[in-house]
């Protein structure tokens, strides 16, 4: 190559915006996002797609999470070994900034999950508070306090400032009414559940046979409970509003809680139905005896497949709704605590079928049983 060529070249590339080769740092995001309050959350399941950094080890893993080949290697293999053996591993431990997570021990447990194709893992959480003033920090730091002082599962979600602090106030309200009703101090925790269970999932469930969210993509069904709430049983409501919300939604929210518990969630059977999920398995094949069987002892397992192809095991489990959270919630915990945990099993994926049809082929309209 000639001189007036490689000058070229060499110039090109130092202009040349380089590939992210490595995960992020978790000292960087901490740094931009002014993140140095800190709050332990405990034993959660994380989403492994979320985990995007390290503290200390990110110069050694690629941008997919993959350990660097130039790097020993032995730890690794070790971790995929025991991986593959269905053998418990012991939590990481991850920071959180807003949605992301970075890993403060056990990167090559992440490294080989996301390899195996897991979709999450158990992990021990400290989240950081990010306290750099911005509007999306601002709604983030609001969110944050409300889940702390509620200890409420995180599915409220609010896209204004303000309307957090609003929901408290109504907690706060309700927790006046119970205490007088009942004669005696109510903690706030178990106040917040009571709203939730018996004022605001019923408020959200005549929301969402109103078909509101079709018009407005951007907003929650939260956004139009705390606006819908704040109209209809604020204190400067006037008394000329229209006759047709009253008939659904009370002027008093306490009057609006009796109504719902009257109805015993007749009109709102959608909040506990069932949910069927099919499970592949990928598992340690001398283990199958042993894994099937107790797979079949879950109560919620309603049929379990030894199958042929890319999966080892096909299961069936019918779930009941839990009322504190969305079904993604109840279907991961479900798989993380009950099925995972039984020894001998790789992966897993869950299937959550949108449109069923089922054939009667039983005298009492249910599939005759048999045993093989």
């Amino acid at each position: 190559m000639n001189a007036p060529m490689k000058k070229m070249l060499d110039k090109l590339l130092k202009h040349q915006k380089p590939q992210e080769s490595e995960v992020k740092n978790f000292l960087e995001k901490q740094k931009t996002e002014e993140a140095f309050d800190y709050h332990k959350r405990g034993l959660l399941s994380v989403p492994l797609k979320l985990i995007v950094g390290s503290v200390r080890r990110y110069h050694d893993f690629d941008n997919k999470f993959r350990l660097k080949q130039h790097l020993p290697q032995e730890r690794l293999v070790r971790i995929r070994n025991i991986m593959r053996a269905g053998k418990p591993l012991p939590p990481v431990d991850l920071f959180q900034i807003k949605d992301e997570y970075y890993v403060l021990d056990g990167n090559h447990r992440i490294a080989a999950a996301k390899e195996f194709g897991f979709k999450d893992i158990t992990a021990r959480i400290v989240e950081c508070i990010p306290r750099k003033k911005t509007w999306e920090n601002i709604l983030y730091r609001e969110q944050s306090a409300f889940y702390d002082k509620t200890s409420l599962p995180s599915s409220i979600k609010l896209t204004e400032a303000g309307q957090y602090i609003y929901l408290l106030k109504q907690i706060s309200a309700h927790q006046q009414y119970l205490e007088a009703e009942i004669g005696k101090v109510v903690p706030f925790e178990k106040v917040a559940l009571d709203w939730y269970n018996t004022i605001y999932t019923p408020f959200v469930s005549i929301i969402k046979q109103s078909r509101f969210l079709e018009y407005f993509p951007k907003r929650t069904v939260a956004d139009f409970y705390a606006y819908i709430s704040f109209h209809q049983w604020g204190n400067w409501r006037q008394k000329a509003d229209g006759v047709e919300t009253d008939e659904l939604i009370t002027k008093n929210m306490e009057e609006f809680r009796k109504k719902m518990a009257e109805k015993h969630h007749q009109d709102y059977s959608e909040m506990l139905r069932d949910i069927t999920v099919f499970i592949l398995l990928s598992i340690v094949t001398r283990k199958e005896e042993q894994i099937i069987k107790k797979l079949f002892q879950i109560e919620e397992v309603k049929e379990v497949h030894s199958v042929h192809g890319n999966i080892d095991i096909l299961i069936k489990a019918i779930l009941t709704r839990d009322l504190l959270s969305s079904d993604a919630e109840v279907i991961g915990r479900f798989v993380q605590d009950k099925v995972r945990k039984i020894p001998g099993i790789i992966s897993s994926q869950t299937l959550i079928p949108s449109i069923s049809k089922i054939k009667d082929t039983g005298r009492n309209g249910s599939l005759p049983s048999r045993s093989s």
